[in-house]
């Protein structure tokens, strides 16, 4: 029962024979070069969109229980490792990239929650949202995508606790720590109210990320059909010690979310790119693209961007060796 889903309702390998049905009665080769790049971009695409839809519209739903001023109540009560754990849990609920998790990474730390709290749910926030849980299995599978998970709250936690214990504080920006809170009870939403906020976030965030969607299938599709395995095998496999470091230092500068990076990984992992690898230049991408550090660049001074840089770089680095060890037992 559960291959069943992992195959034909998250992985939609239902749709990937339909399309190779249509590419073929268009005259094109599947087993070729442009025929397979179709096939793929065709497929991906529309999986990816519909799973992102899908995603979206639930996990904005369940947003609708959780506004910020609720979600500053509710980590405002824990303290300690705790408040760093519900921070990182708080954060797979949030927005689906980095530039849209800073607005609330300031605003619930101009409120007063400890600096590793609001850390921790930053480090988290882009990188294991629960779709990417539900886009991980579609693609690699149940088990990568419960361990990837584990590992980026593991790093959400460790990240933001020393973040607490160094006590970098006095490095926030002066606007932030002099902010004045104002506490403004959210008004209850009736049921067609939050239906229709789902509604509305599906078609804003749609329409941001659809553009990375083309832009990473299409990188996608160019590497599973055009690139020879054995260039992607020497530079990101298992000949390659320092293949980690290497994916990890190439994702930071690039700005896309977890639905524009899936498709290269998936492409780069069939290409003989180890595990780690590629999850190494997910978590790089989503987490520290140049954009969001701009933006965090605003809110605290150089000291403290460096340190979350470092913690979260060598966190990636580590987790994605560590997968590369584990890949026979995952996959």
């Amino acid at each position: 029962m559960w291959d069943f889903i992992q195959d034909q309702v998250l992985g939609m390998k239902w749709l990937n024979e339909l399309i190779g049905k249509g590419v073929s009665l268009l005259g094109l080769d599947t087993s070729s070069r442009w025929g397979g790049s179709v096939q793929f971009f065709l497929y991906d695409t529309l999986k990816i969109t519909v799973l992102l839809c899908i995603l979206i519209f639930g996990i904005s739903y369940v947003q609708s229980y959780f506004p910020p001023e609720r979600s500053k109540k509710i980590l405002g009560r824990f303290h300690g490792v705790w408040a760093n754990i519900i921070g990182a849990l708080l954060g797979t609920v949030t927005p689906f990239c980095s530039c849209s998790s800073i607005p609330l990474f300031i605003g619930f730390t101009s409120a007063g929650l400890p600096l590793g709290v609001t850390f921790s749910f930053l480090i988290s926030s882009p990188m294991v949202d629960l779709g990417s849980l539900v886009l991980l299995m579609s693609i690699f599978g149940t088990k990568v995508a419960i361990v990837y998970v584990i590992m980026g709250l593991v790093i959400a936690v460790i990240g933001g606790t020393l973040i607490e214990r160094i006590h970098m504080e006095p490095y926030v920006e002066e606007f932030i720590r002099n902010a004045s809170s104002v506490d403004i009870d959210s008004p209850t939403l009736t049921q067609k109210e939050r239906l229709i906020y789902a509604k509305d976030q599906v078609i804003s965030t749609f329409k941001k990320v659809f553009p990375y969607i083309l832009l990473g299938v299409g990188i996608g599709a160019l590497i599973h059909n055009w690139i020879p395995e054995s260039w992607i095998a020497a530079i990101l496999g298992s000949n390659n010690p320092f293949g980690v470091v290497l994916a990890t230092v190439i994702g930071v500068p690039m700005y896309a979310d977890i639905f524009g990076t899936i498709p290269v990984a998936e492409a780069l992992l069939g290409k003989g790119a180890l595990l780690g690898t590629v999850l190494a230049f997910m978590m790089a991408v989503t987490t520290l693209s140049l954009p969001s550090l701009i933006m965090l660049r605003k809110a605290v001074k150089p000291k403290l961007l460096a340190l979350f840089i470092a913690i979260c770089t060598i966190g990636i680095i580590l987790v994605g060796y560590l997968f590369n060890a584990i890949q026979p037992i995952l996959i």
